[in-house]
């Protein structure tokens, strides 16, 4: 799909044996389609500023709940909103992201 490969099928938390993380881990989980829709409709509005936003804050947050991939790729997609704003590769990667949200399980 792009640099980082392709989305595999389930993305588990790094933190899936701490079972004093897991009830908010799977919140967290329970949260990323909305989030991958909100990523889809600032794509589609073009609305650059959210999406940086919305993308800054799925890295932080994935990252803190052991999902380092989607945090790779929400990164990626934050990086390229600030430095440029080819829609054609904003695309690729917020569909990147949407489908490594949709991916992600508790454990």
């Amino acid at each position: 799909m792009n640099e980082l490969g392709q989305v595999p099928d389930v993305l588990v938390s790094e933190f899936s044996d701490d079972e004093d993380l897991m009830e908010l881990i799977e919140m967290f989980v329970e949260e990323l389609p909305k989030r991958a829709e909100s990523v889809s409709k600032a794509l589609a509005e073009e609305d650059f500023t959210t999406l940086q936003t919305l993308a800054h804050q799925l890295k932080g947050a994935a990252g803190g709940y052991g999902f380092s991939s989607i945090s790779d790729v929400a990164q990626a997609l934050e990086e390229t909103c600030k430095a440029e704003k080819d829609l054609e590769k904003l695309a690729a990667q917020a569909q990147q992201v949407a489908a490594y949200c949709r991916a992600a399980r508790a454990k």
